[in-house]
């Protein structure tokens, strides 16, 4: 018997500085207007929730999240493209569901482009709610585009 993972089976860990250019790669791959990579230094220096999902040697995947006064947002979400259609979104969402929920907070929310529907449909299925939209949230190249709003009730005392 051992004790060592097996070299396919995920791992969710949290992020560290040198993680940032792998980050940053695979933030690229998969979104066509993606995040800067002084955003994802950035959530790392003030700490926020941040965790990456390690399959083997590879880091495959980010999630980024914040709380206070026991709200949480989910920031940012994202498995490289080579590893997608695979469970491993839904993991990596469950995993941070579970984690603002033992660190109290009673509701998660998060903004999806509405040009996402796979993203969408990934949290629709989890539960999430579409309370509202923000028209022109997101920048879209030389055009701006609308988010939707969603939000998962929690049971903070049930986690």
């Amino acid at each position: 018997m051992t004790t060592r993972p097996d070299k396919g089976h995920p791992l969710i860990r949290r992020l560290d500085p040198r993680d940032v250019d792998r980050v940053f790669e695979i933030e690229q791959l998969a979104y066509p207007f993606p995040w800067t990579r002084g955003i994802f230094v950035d959530c790392l220096r003030v700490g926020y929730a941040c965790f990456g999902l390690q399959i083997g040697k590879d880091l495959a995947g980010y999630s980024i999240a914040n709380w206070a006064a026991g709200e949480a947002h989910l920031l940012n979400l994202c498995i490289h493209p080579d590893w997608q259609r695979r469970g491993y979104g839904s993991l990596m969402l469950e995993y941070m569901i579970n984690h603002v929920a033992r660190n109290n907070c009673e509701a998660i929310f998060l903004e999806v482009r509405a040009s996402n529907p796979r993203a969408a449909s990934l949290y629709t299925n989890r539960g999430f709610k579409v309370i509202g939209h923000r028209p022109g949230y997101y920048k879209a190249g030389d055009k701006r585009e609308d988010a939707t709003v969603m939000r998962l009730a929690l049971d903070p005392h049930n986690s």
